[in-house]
């Protein structure tokens, strides 16, 4: 039943009513994708690719990850109904391909840690890997809601998924950089005799 457009604060109820059923989808696709996926996703991918391969693709899926929202970017506002849902239809696939690229990614991504350190150190290596992703996720997300906010000032608003999307290709590109020039890989330790 859509609100009626004397009662103003029927209409407000219903779109927080709304907004709130939309960010809760988000959180229910991401959770199903890692709950029914992960074991699958990652065997198949331990099976068909190499664990450089697996980085790369799955950074190169969360840039495409920010393609969908494109679609709706510039669209009005709507209060409910089929119109609200196929204008949230975007940022549900967009949760789901992120989910699907975490699943592709995560589990190679903490073997490659372990693989640089060489067996040395992992602890630590793991500690400053960790702590350059929390710098990056807090820096990462400031700056993607100012670039949120201006572009929606400036009446641009489609740009920021398109920064997004694009900063996620860069990304994929440079680790298949890294990848052809053996970067991802350990280099194998000299192996020296202990005295008896």
């Amino acid at each position: 039943m859509r609100p009626r457009a004397d009662r103003p604060a029927l209409r407000d109820q219903a779109g927080a009513a709304f907004t709130t059923t939309a960010t809760s989808a988000l959180f229910v696709v991401s959770g199903l994708v890692a709950l029914v996926g992960q074991l699958r996703i990652t065997a198949w991918c331990t099976r068909t690719w190499t664990p450089a391969r697996c980085l790369t693709a799955g950074t190169a899926l969360m840039g495409a990850a920010f393609l969908p929202p494109l679609l709706t970017a510039g669209s009005p506002p709507t209060a409910g109904g089929w119109s609200a849902a196929l204008a949230v239809t975007p940022l549900l696939l967009c949760a789901g391909l992120l989910a699907v690229a975490t699943t592709v990614l995560y589990p190679f991504e903490m073997d490659t840690v372990v693989s640089l350190a060489g067996g040395r150190w992992v602890a630590t290596h793991y500690g400053l890997y960790n702590t350059v992703c929390g710098i990056g996720i807090a820096l990462g997300n400031l700056a993607t809601g100012a670039l949120l906010d201006t572009t929606r000032y400036m009446g641009r608003p489609a740009r920021p998924w398109l920064v997004l999307a694009l900063l996620g290709g860069g990304c994929a590109a440079a680790l298949a950089a890294l990848s052809r020039t053996g970067r991802l890989t350990a280099r194998p330790q000299p192996v020296t005799s202990v005295p008896a």
